[in-house]
């Protein structure tokens, strides 16, 4: 009869067998190695320049994920696009008119970032702050 084997356990912020989602994301940007990558990592840095308190996830088989009282915002990669899903964008006040995609829809709103274009990093800053706040309000 086989000796059972102990179980070590899981260090300080993982579970067995996951990381911890700020080094997933981090994975992400590196195994991407492109514009893609660099996109990624300068919203990833606009997000927590704008909110400190910031909670990095990882969901969905996938995805990076922003929150702070709940979601902010994805950071979903393509082929030709970067986009952050904002989970409640149509609720937002976007004066500076950064959201470009899924602009039919009753909740969310994306902003689809394609290779060489410049980001707001203002407006982008303050509709972060901005998802923040609704999302604390109750």
């Amino acid at each position: 009869m086989k000796k059972p084997t102990k179980k070590k356990a899981a260090p300080k912020g993982k579970s067995p067998g996951k990381l911890i989602p700020a080094k997933l994301i981090d994975a992400r940007i590196k195994e991407l190695g492109d514009w893609r990558g660099e996109t990624l990592a300068k919203i990833r840095a606009l997000i927590k320049a704008a909110d400190p308190e910031v909670e990095e996830t990882w969901k969905w088989r996938g995805v990076p994920v922003w929150e702070h009282a709940g979601i902010i915002s994805t950071g979903e990669t393509y082929k030709a696009v970067v986009k952050m899903t904002f989970a409640k964008g149509a609720k937002l006040k976007d004066p500076a008119g950064l959201f470009n995609s899924s602009l039919d829809g009753n909740v969310r709103r994306a902003i689809d970032i394609r290779e060489g274009e410049k980001i707001n990093e203002k407006a982008l800053k303050a509709l972060i702050r901005e998802a923040v706040k609704l999302n604390t309000e109750r």
